[in-house]
């Protein structure tokens, strides 16, 4: 933007993830068996991906994210289910067991949130991807 546009990131078009991968066909493998997702898009080094209105990028890359940190979070309306058939599909969940966050199954209750999310809590879940991308399921609590 230049200095005429006002800067404002605010009326950006929308936002998008990008993800790391070391080995793209693995990743490309991972996202279709794993979790049901085939990219919309591709081109040489990176794959697009759409979740609704919001889009991801899985792209190559000799750098790699070290996993410690959500990268991503998909929001869904029934997390049990999801993380259900996640793990028949094979996916692993992390078990987190810190003050105030633990998971139970797989999935942790989040006390508060945003207040103009107009939710009062989430139920949230996370897993790494064949690349140690560490992404999350959120849930809601309306």
């Amino acid at each position: 933007m230049d200095a005429d546009s006002g800067n404002d990131l605010a009326r950006a078009l929308g936002v998008a993830t990008r993800l790391p991968a070391q080995d793209l066909e693995r990743a490309r493998r991972f996202y279709s068996e794993k979790l049901g997702l085939d990219p919309v898009d591709e081109r040489p080094g990176g794959l697009l991906y759409r979740c609704a209105d919001s889009e991801f990028v899985v792209f190559a890359s000799t750098g790699s994210s070290p996993g410690s940190f959500t990268q991503m979070a998909l929001r869904v309306d029934d997390i049990e289910a999801v993380v259900a058939e996640l793990k028949r599909r094979g996916v692993v969940f992390e078990e987190v067991d810190l003050p105030g966050l633990r998971t139970r199954d797989g999935i942790a209750e989040i006390q508060g949130n945003y207040p103009s999310t107009g939710a009062r809590g989430e139920r949230g879940a996370w897993f790494h991807d064949s690349e140690g991308n560490l992404l999350g399921i959120g849930e809601p609590i309306v």
